[in-house]
């Protein structure tokens, strides 16, 4: 053998030590690797499921590791270090709740270590960690899923059935948007006690800088450890765009951005993107973390009708009708409510994949092409160009 074939087959034996044959009715056993409030909520949602259990929970914080895996059961122990969760044989997959920054290097690593894997979105934090990301998972066969729920959530599905049809005639533009209210999120008033944070351990790869309660309680909106609106919420909707549209490959991007009330943040608190794809359709996203009236959803705009869809369900509107105001709409042709939480269905078709081995529909491929659009949105705004991807 030569030295490549040597490593090559001397990891692959690593990983087949590793790895766990479940059995029909066995129980998965999982780690949560970030105990956050969205990483527990995750976790909350596996524990329920039947055949699954959570059995440690890694944190750099201390109190909030313990405190987590107190809600888990007995059987969960709080870990410092997630690599405690990924040298454990007896865990079977993870959930990774951290910030985005973490997020790649975190699912490699469990990959590498023979487990499956649930990540929070977006997978990346930056473009160049896409095509490895993509690579590292494939070629580990591990069954790796992403939080863009919106691929397991009931009304989705049909929506996304009723424009292959062609409901509403061909799409050419698909407005998405989502408000929030930042504004009320009062953390200049919130204590913590630092010494709890192992804030070198959770900064990783980031810049060595001071802690910061600001940083570390909404590090969505610091480039360091996330990407701001685009990576937070554009991701979801233009992962739901780019599936309906069977379309996940970018023309041009071009956005702008700004900050006109949260100066505490380093991310614009207003963004706006134009996203033209091949498929001849175009996709926009208009956002502001000022003000949450609307909340989020995307207006699917085709040649024979109208589609509103959000988290709670859509309607679809015909396009001939006297009517054509927004304050006196029509009765829309077909209303379709949600059904229940996308995130319980998404984690439920996770753990279903675990043992059938098969392609979650959150899949890893997908979740690539839903931060890329994001990032290039990013890179758009932050270099004031349109972009056009190679």
């Amino acid at each position: 053998m030569n030295r490549r074939t040597f490593f090559s087959t001397a990891a692959a034996t690593g990983l087949l030590a590793r790895q766990r044959v479940l059995g029909a009715n066995e129980r998965v056993r999982v780690g949560l690797m970030g105990s956050g409030g969205r990483g527990t909520y995750v976790a909350g949602i596996a524990a329920k499921i039947r055949d699954c259990e959570v059995v440690a929970t890694a944190d750099v914080v201390a109190g909030r590791r313990e405190a987590t895996a107190a809600k888990m059961g007995p059987q969960a122990k709080p870990v410092t270090d997630y690599r405690q969760i990924l040298d454990n044989n007896e865990i079977d997959a993870v959930i990774i709740g951290s910030p985005d920054h973490w997020h790649a290097r975190m699912i490699l690593d469990a990959v590498a270590a023979g487990k499956d894997v649930y990540c929070e979105k977006p997978v990346t934090h930056d473009l160049s960690e896409g095509d490895k990301l993509i690579a590292g998972v494939e070629q580990s066969k591990r069954v790796v899923a992403t939080g863009t729920q919106q691929r397991s959530w009931d009304h989705f599905i049909l929506a996304k059935q009723l424009i292959d049809s062609g409901q509403i005639g061909q799409v050419v533009i698909a407005q998405t948007y989502w408000y929030q209210n930042y504004i009320r999120l009062r953390w200049r008033e919130e204590q913590l006690d630092p010494t709890t944070v192992d804030w070198k351990a959770w900064l990783g790869s980031a810049p060595d800088q001071p802690f910061s309660l600001v940083r570390f309680r909404h590090w969505r909106f610091f480039w360091d450890f996330g990407g701001g609106a685009f990576t937070d919420l554009m991701t979801h909707w233009i992962d739901v765009v780019q599936w309906f549209m069977n379309s996940p490959m970018l023309k041009s991007v071009q956005a702008s951005g700004t900050t006109h009330v949260l100066n505490e943040l380093q991310c614009p608190d207003t963004v706006n993107a134009a996203l033209i794809y091949p498929e001849n359709f175009t996709a926009s996203y208009n956002g502001t973390m000022t003000s949450s009236i609307e909340d989020g959803g995307i207006i699917f705009r085709g040649t024979n009708g109208v589609m509103k869809l959000t988290r709670d369900g859509f309607t679809v509107y015909r396009e001939a009708t006297p009517k054509k105001n927004d304050m006196f709409l029509p009765d829309p042709e077909i209303t379709v409510k949600s059904s229940g939480d996308g995130t319980i269905t998404n984690v439920e078709n996770w753990l279903n994949c675990i043992r059938s081995r098969k392609l979650p529909n959150a899949h890893i491929r997908a979740g690539v092409q839903a931060a890329r659009a994001a990032h290039l949105a990013n890179q758009a705004m932050r270099q004031g160009k349109t972009i056009t991807p190679g």
